[in-house]
């Protein structure tokens, strides 16, 4: 029993971590592409916003379709759609069909990652949730280490081949989400998909200012890393003089930051009050965003110095995420795909935002990156403060 427990949690993680896959594996392969395609490293760097941007669109109907027509249906239809789209990705002669194809991949590929944070809830309840929830994340957290590390690796055979690996990896997730993971939408339940039926699906969850924040807070905490990650072609390269083969150095630290900070959800959960662990979790992300910029400002740029501030910071962020990711969840249980949604849609926006407007004027140095880390703590410390998870007595 417990081993089929495990089967369905990691298919869920297979989901979840079908998203930073498809971002992170052709990072060390840009200048590459660039000069495969004749194009410009800035509109290679582009087609992460042409991914990101649909990503985000998408999000906000892949969950309310799966309160219509299923979990599961829902999975194979967008699971189905990347796979192709990376087939085409891989067989792109030029930045504009590439473009098109990474948009393909990012309306589709955020059906498994919201839908499975709907499953998620759907079938677990209180600590056992927030244990799962965790295990999940910290499964999905080990994607961005790998990815680099695997895309360097196919990288010494052709760029094409990485996007081939993206679509063998969609069709296995595919394959354990219909053989472990149960239909937990049946038709009972499901709502009836109509174009009114989702817009009042969204006015309920959107004008709910308690959701609202807590999504707005999530986006905002992912996004002080997730810069890095978007820059890590020039902050790696340029900055720390790293080739592709070592890009690892910055995603492994990172990512073992995020597993430790998942792990202590997961011992928290049913131990210590969420409102205590999400307390310390932001005391911890300001401090450690502070002390990344004043090295920054004080230390030459080097592997320790610049990278290690990035791996705690994501203990902070990796130890909140589950709670702020089940409250807002929680807010509303009978259109849980839409939530799902709703929160993704939100933290995908934030990270399109910083994609195409906010790295390429930021990754002039190290301490630009840290400054921004610093400004998207501020403003999820700012909007957490406003809900009641952190104002609510213990």
């Amino acid at each position: 029993m417990k081993s089929k427990s495990n089967l369905l949690v990691y298919a869920l993680a297979s989901l979840a971590a079908l998203a930073p896959f498809a971002i992170d594996t052709y990072l060390p392969a840009f200048h590459v592409m660039g000069e495969a395609l004749e194009a410009k490293d800035i509109q290679i760097q582009q087609s992460l916003t042409f991914y990101l941007l649909p990503y985000a669109a998408m999000t906000l109907c892949h969950g309310a379709i799966s309160d219509a027509i299923g979990r599961i249906t829902t999975i194979k239809w967008g699971l189905s759609i990347f796979v192709l789209a990376s087939i085409g990705c891989a067989f792109a002669s030029n930045v504009e069909t590439l473009w098109l194809f990474r948009a393909l991949q990012g309306a589709s590929g955020g059906a498994g990652n919201t839908v499975a944070r709907a499953m998620v809830r759907d079938l677990f309840e209180g600590p056992q949730a927030q244990r799962v929830m965790a295990t999940v994340q910290m499964l999905f957290g080990i994607a961005p280490a790998i990815a680099p590390i695997v895309g360097g690796f196919l990288l010494g055979i052709n760029w094409q081949i990485i996007f081939i690996f993206l679509a063998v990896y969609a069709s296995v997730s595919l394959w354990a989400a219909v053989k472990f993971l149960p239909e937990t939408m049946p038709p009972e339940k499901r709502m009836k998909l109509s174009t009114a039926n989702v817009i009042k699906s969204y006015k309920t969850i959107f004008s709910d200012s308690e959701f609202a924040r807590i999504i707005v807070a999530i986006g905002a905490n992912f996004s002080g890393f997730f810069v890095y990650v978007l820059a890590s072609p020039v902050f790696l390269g340029k900055h720390l003089g790293l080739n592709p083969q070592q890009y690892g150095y910055l995603f492994v630290p990172t990512v073992v930051g995020m597993v430790i900070g998942s792990y202590l959800a997961k011992r928290a959960a049913g131990r210590f009050s969420s409102q205590k662990v999400v307390k310390l979790a932001y005391v911890w992300m300001l401090l450690i965003a502070l002390v990344n910029i004043i090295v920054c400002y004080t230390q030459p740029v080097s592997l320790i110095a610049n990278i290690l501030p990035i791996a705690l910071f994501n203990i902070g962020m990796a130890m909140c995420m589950p709670i702020l990711s089940l409250a807002a969840l929680n807010r509303h249980p009978k259109i849980r795909g839409t939530a799902a949604s709703g929160q993704a849609f939100i933290q995908m926006l934030l990270s399109t935002i910083s994609a195409g407007l906010i790295v390429p004027f930021v990754w002039y140095a190290p301490s630009g990156l840290a400054i921004t880390m610093l400004i998207y703590v501020l403003v999820g410390l700012f909007v957490i403060t406003k809900t009641q998870l952190w104002q609510t007595k213990e």
